[in-house]
């Protein structure tokens, strides 16, 4: 479907990225989001639903293997964003909390995100936000396809053929 694009998708692309570019700048969000690296945000921001979970719901939650997920508790636990306790029932069981400062952090986050959404959503009328919402739904749907296409291409087992003389 070629949409009118006339192959000058790229050019698109790059216009775009030069026009927000400064909404994805330290000056716009404070320095707390670009102190954190993504993964990090994502379980600030699991953590902030959750209360507490374990290191395989991390890992599970962030697609990660366990050892990775490990890494990242220990950089944040470090910077006092959250901490690890030993379950009183079962010594075994770790489980991992946000500290105050780590609350913080991730309300800070948050609000600046809520506060920004609600500046983009006024300025919308009632069918435009319903329009925006129905195109972010498909672009979504869009790429969930194509993941899954590629997924599916990366668990096929590949056959090798052996030629016997």
């Amino acid at each position: 479907m070629d949409n009118g694009f006339n192959g000058n998708l790229e050019a698109m692309i790059f216009e775009y990225i030069d026009k927000i570019k400064y909404l994805l700048s330290s000056d716009i969000w404070g320095n707390e989001i670009f102190n954190c690296s993504k993964n990090e945000v994502f379980v600030l921001l699991l953590l902030y639903r959750r209360n507490d979970v374990n290191m395989t719901q991390i890992a599970d939650y962030l697609n990660v293997p366990l050892n990775t997920a490990t890494g990242i508790v220990a950089r944040m636990e470090k910077r006092d964003f959250l901490v690890r306790e030993r379950s009183s029932e079962d010594k075994r069981v770790v489980t991992i909390k946000l500290t105050k400062a780590g609350r913080a952090t991730i309300r800070d986050i948050l609000n600046e995100m809520i506060r920004y959404g609600q500046l983009i959503m006024d300025s919308f009328t009632r069918e435009e936000v319903q329009l925006v919402f129905k195109m972010v739904d498909k672009v979504m749907d869009t790429l969930s396809q194509d993941a899954s296409k590629t997924a599916e291409k990366q668990t096929k087992p590949k056959i090798r053929k052996i030629m016997i003389e």
